[in-house]
This record gives C-alpha cells, sequence and structure tokens, in this order.
C-alpha cells in the first residue's frame, strides 16, 4: 500500500491513557509519510494541552466540561455549564474543521472527542474511532453510528459496535514501551539509583496518580514496611497528590531513612521504570494494561471505581482470566495491595509464571494497524 500524505485530526484527551495512545497513532502516521498533517484537538486546561505539544504535534482546545459522578455544589455548578461549554465546543469543532480542512477524523475518547467526531460525521469527513476499553463508553456507543471504522482490542465488542465495522487492533502504546531485557534492567537500576541485590515494586496510579494506591502505600509504610526488608518501591504519586506525599515522606522519615522508597510525581522513563519492576502495582486503565502486556510485567491491578461502566475491572479481568496477573478491589487496596506484592514479589516461579501468561495478550503492532485502517478508510 502506498501511504501518501493525509491532512488527519485527531481529538480526545484528559488523561494520559487518551493521549499517549493519540500520540502513537500520530507519530506512526507521520512515520508511514512524514509530509502527512495532523492536527490534535483536545479539552482546554486538560493534560493533552501540555504533552501533545511536547510531542511535536499543534493542538486546539475545546471548552469542555466534564460529568461529574459525585453530586455537590461545585459539581452542580459545572453540570449547569455542560450544555453551553458543549454548544461553545460544538461551534469551535466547526470552523477548526472548515478551517484545517481535514480528510479523516480519529477519535481516541475523552472530553473533546465527542463534539469534534459529531461535526466531522456531519460534515462527511470519514471517522474512525478507537475504543480502548472491553466496555464501551457511551460517547463511542453514539459516535459508532456514523464511524467507518471502530479499532477496538477487546474480543466480544460485537454487543456494542456494528460489527462489519469492527476491527481487532489492540491498543497503541508508546514505542518505548518493550519486552524487557537484561541490558535495559541494568540501565534502569542505574537511572533510578537502585540496589541490584534487592527486589523492586513500582507503584503507578495512571498519569494523574491515584488517591487509592497512595494510602495503600502509606499505610503500608506506616505499618513498618511489613516483609519489605529487601524491597525497593519506585513510587509515581501523581502531581495533583505530591505536596501531601511529600508532608507524609518527611515526617516518617523521622523515624526511619526509608532508603528504599523513591516516590515522584510523574516518571518520565516509564521502560526503565518497567526494566526495574519485578512487580509492578498499577489502576486498570486500558493504557496501563495494555503497556503491562507489552513490558510482559507481574502486576497487581486495583480497578478504579471511578470510571464509566467499571470499565476498569473488565480491563483487568481480561488479565486475571489468563492467571496474567492478581485483582486487588479499590475497597480492599488499603489491607491487601502491598501484601500482595510484596508476597508476589518473593515468589519468582510465580512471577515468571505470570510473565510468561501476559506476553500472549501483547499487541505491539497495534499503531501501524491503526494507520493502515485510517488509510483504508479513506480508500473507501
Amino acid at each position: 500500500m502506498e501511504y501518501r500524505p493525509l491532512r488527519a485530526i485527531i481529538s480526545g484527551g484528559g488523561t494520559g491513557g487518551h493521549i499517549f495512545p493519540a500520540i502513537s497513532i500520530a507519530d506512526k502516521l507521520k512515520e508511514l509519510n512524514p509530509e502527512s498533517e495532523i492536527l490534535f484537538v483536545g479539552a482546554e486546561g486538560k493534560m493533552e494541552m501540555e504533552k501533545v505539544p511536547a510531542a511535536g504535534y499543534e493542538i486546539v482546545g475545546l471548552p469542555m466540561l466534564g460529568l461529574q459522578r459525585q453530586l455537590n455544589w461545585n459539581n452542580i455548578k459545572n453540570d449547569v455549564k455542560v450544555p453551553f461549554k458543549l454548544l461553545q465546543s460544538v461551534r469551535k469543532a466547526g470552523r477548526v474543521i472548515d478551517e484545517f480542512k481535514p480528510e479523516v477524523a480519529i477519535g481516541v475518547g475523552g472530553y473533546a472527542s465527542a463534539p469534534l467526531l459529531w461535526v466531522a460525521t456531519r460534515k462527511g469527513v470519514p471517522a474512525l474511532i478507537q475504543e480502548q476499553n472491553g466496555f464501551a463508553g457511551l460517547t463511542n456507543k453514539i459516535l459508532a453510528k456514523k464511524a467507518g471504522s471502530i479499532c477496538v482490542a477487546y474480543e466480544g465488542m460485537e454487543r456494542f459496535f456494528p460489527a462489519d465495522r469492527i476491527v481487532f487492533t489492540g491498543n497503541p502504546i508508546r514505542k518505548e514501551i518493550v519486552p524487557v531485557t537484561p541490558e535495559m534492567k541494568e540501565e534502569g537500576l542505574a537511572y533510578y539509583g537502585l540496589n541490584p541485590d534487592k527486589k523492586h515494586i513500582f507503584i503507578v496510579g495512571g498519569s494523574l496518580g491515584s488517591r487509592t494506591l497512595n494510602e495503600a502505600m502509606k499505610k503500608w509504610i506506616s505499618d513498618g514496611c511489613p516483609g519489605g526488608e529487601d524491597i525497593e518501591v519506585l513510587w509515581q504519586c501523581g502531581k495533583y497528590y505530591k505536596p501531601q506525599v511529600d508532608a507524609f515522606m518527611s515526617e516518617a522519615r523521622k523515624d526511619n531513612p526509608l532508603e528504599g522508597v523513591k516516590h515522584s510525581d510523574f516518571i518520565k522513563r516509564m521502560d526503565l521504570a518497567y526494566a526495574v519492576a519485578d512487580v509492578v502495582v498499577s489502576r486498570s486503565g486500558a493504557s496501563s494494561v495494555s503497556e503491562l502486556c507489552a513490558a510482559r510485567k507481574a502486576s497487581i491491578l486495583v480497578p478504579s471505581p471511578n470510571v464509566a461502566e467499571d470499565h476498569q475491572t473488565h480491563n483487568a479481568m481480561a488479565l486475571v482470566r489468563k492467571d496474567a496477573a492478581v485483582l486487588v478491589k479499590d475497597a480492599e487496596a488499603s489491607a491487601r495491595m502491598m501484601a500482595e506484592a510484596v508476597s508476589l514479589a518473593h515468589d519468582p516461579a510465580r512471577i515468571k509464571a505470570m510473565e510468561t501468561n501476559i506476553a500472549p495478550l501483547a499487541r505491539m503492532d497495534a499503531a501501524m494497524d491503526i494507520a493502515k485502517e485510517v488509510y483504508r478508510l479513506l480508500e473507501k
């Protein structure tokens, strides 16, 4: 197939789980033809407005607000604004499409995806949706009625989408996330200043951090790090939670130097963090699960309860059913999360079995498969 230059809009964002797959798709389209022009559309004030330009792409923000799940005065005020923000976003999306004149619109989920793809399909622009989760969200189910192609990462998605438009591609991930090699592990140990003679647990609550995972980690430290004499922990606590964690660690270190716990708000070299980890403790967002599969890591998954249709549990169970991960419920994390992680870190035979079981679930060519589907869609 000849990959001619194209003009594509990629919309979505809100979290790293949407942003990094979107960037992966853009990178692959540019790799296939460097003359292609790609414009991102995100939500004003969300992390894509920082991460996308850092990756070298232009982005336009829409004034979208997300619907809140908890009922309080601030959320009520925000929800009242949602229809007005949605109307503003639709109008702005229309102007962006008229000015940029895309040949294709690609939606990866997130606040901005809905108005952009809705307007694009009404203007006759072919649309492709990338559904990352095993349980489709309401927005994508609505948008799928007009989408020409729907790229999915889990089997059985015919219950949500027209079967004749589903393409199984897997989730695109950051290109640096690959199966770990001894050289990568050695580099990672040096990069993070870790002791090669100890076992290592990597705790990552997604790009924004996780209160549940942070509280479970803090409890383990307050209890004296039981079972952790030969363990070092790399802990991504999230930008929002960093001041709280800093204060906690400062107080905790008055009684214990805690040299084996290294915390930061954001891990830039995720490839090296996976490389050093004997065990990864993570939320089970679609991108996180896909990266764990690609890196072939044994993991403790703690699904977030604060997501639509409980899709993180569906994502986690796809691994648990293959004996490729351990699931700990959010409500049980404080009592069980670190105990499970420490126990697994001390069981190399079980770690090896889980690494073997997760390997076949990896889809290393997902970004390429989606890029090819973009061109096939245009040929239609």
